[in-house]
């Protein structure tokens, strides 16, 4: 079995990053506003994004970014930090997060 030590969270290289799994973890609303609000602010602490969903829902929308590439998170204390990828993600796939983003907010437009 597989130990972390707290603080330590695994996350892909840049190179494992792919790009299905990209859009399969933004194809949900929720996950999408997460990309979102981490495009307006930076950095923010896991309990301050304002999705209406239960506390173990958002923590699998967390792992599912985590876990595709988008996201990066650190723990600081009893607090989890979470951060965009987007360097990563732009220099893996250009444009890709702009062009989904764009496309999101037309959808909502359209609404």
């Amino acid at each position: 079995m597989r130990t972390r030590l707290r603080g330590q969270i695994d996350h892909p290289s840049v190179e494992e990053i792919d790009l299905l799994d990209v859009l399969h973890a933004l194809s949900d609303p929720t996950r999408m506003e997460i990309v979102l609000t981490l495009l307006e602010d930076v950095e923010r602490p896991c309990g301050t994004f304002d999705v209406d969903v239960a506390p173990s829902t958002l923590t699998h929308h967390f792992r599912v970014l985590r876990e595709s590439g988008v996201i990066r998170q650190r723990e600081e204390g009893r607090r989890k930090w979470t951060t965009l990828r987007l360097d990563d993600l732009e220099s893996r796939f250009p444009g890709v997060i702009p062009a989904i983003t764009r496309a999101y907010h037309a959808d909502i437009e359209k609404s």
